[in-house]
């Protein structure tokens, strides 16, 4: 329609335009699911160092781009540096430019029989804020589960991972697992005992990182009615094998939309500056050029707007 604004064109605009400017809004709500953020200031909120040392990403550069491209609500994932200190996650709650607008995951040993208590005062002290419980599950085929150390790749079957999931669950939180495609049956055979909890598959379920029959696995989790496919992680390694814009992954896009569907899809890793926002918006409708607008609204952000329940 002639006068009409579409995303690409706002956020072309973003780039050349001073912040002060008030800026068009966008067609669509847009929600970002996965942001890491990081303080800082180390001596007050230190990283354990477990899994990789961070750059700062702080709360407030995040808000500020966030205005700036009019982003509507974020899910910050709780990082690995972080292990189960939630006390920056707990801080970025405090910062929020309006009321409502954060959401966040959390990061507890799940098979520590301490695990549900300790879940349920997290929830007690940011009602409203803990959406998932992030499980990471990426050892090597044939490489045993680890019992204690860094928060990663505990066995699935043990006892107390389903006393954890069910404490969760009964909590009204999700599971969202950041995993290799081997693990895909397993987690299938797991999350069938929780089949009315919301399970979240982050970054495609790293299609790059397995086999075609395991990810024929990971497809298959979508007969479970509340599992949804994180549309993130596409580039090298987890989903590709090129360089920007990943045209071997589209095919791994396109399977993963007609095994989910846009009810079932979410956006995540948006970009922290105008420049890779405009990158990641062109890369959506890239990757999902067969789908249409409505669909596609909902994959930017309706989709989790439901999920998660921003209001």
């Amino acid at each position: 329609m002639k006068g009409t604004i579409t995303r690409r064109d706002w956020v072309r605009g973003a780039l050349l335009a001073p912040p002060a400017v008030a800026l068009a809004a966008p067609e669509s709500v847009v929600i970002e699911t996965h942001v890491h953020l990081f303080s800082d200031d180390p001596a007050r909120f230190p990283v354990s160092g477990a899994a990789y040392s961070p750059r700062p990403n702080t709360v407030e550069q995040f808000v500020n781009f966030a205005q700036q491209a009019e982003i509507e609500h974020a899910v910050i994932v709780h990082p690995e540096p972080y292990q189960d200190d939630h006390q920056y996650l707990e801080y970025c709650f405090s910062k929020e430019p309006s009321r409502g607008f954060f959401k966040g995951t959390c990061l507890f040993d799940p098979i520590d029989p301490a695990t549900p208590k300790r879940l349920q005062t997290l929830v007690k002290d940011n009602p409203g804020r803990i959406v998932a419980l992030r499980i990471h599950e990426m050892h090597q085929p044939g490489t045993p589960s680890t019992k204690s150390g860094a928060i990663k790749d505990r066995d699935l079957d043990d006892p107390q991972m389903a006393r954890t999931l069910k404490a969760a669950h009964e909590l009204g939180l999700g599971i969202q697992f950041h995993f290799i495609p081997h693990y895909a049956a397993q987690i299938g055979r797991l999350m069938a005992k929780f089949r009315e909890m919301p399970v979240v598959l982050d970054h495609l379920a790293r299609a790059g990182q397995g086999t075609p029959a395991e990810y024929d696995d990971v497809l298959r989790l979508s007969k479970l009615p509340r599992v949804y496919m994180k549309y993130s992680g596409t580039g090298v390694t987890a989903a590709s094998k090129q360089q920007y814009p990943y045209a071997d992954a589209k095919p791994i896009v396109k399977r993963a939309y007609e095994a989910f569907g846009a009810d079932r899809i979410i956006w995540g890793e948006l970009g922290n500056n105008p420049a890779g926002f405009e990158k990641a918006c062109a890369l959506l409708d890239t990757m999902f050029e067969y789908a249409t607008e409505s669909e596609r609204a909902k994959i930017r952000g309706l989709t989790a707007k439901k999920l998660f329940g921003f209001s």
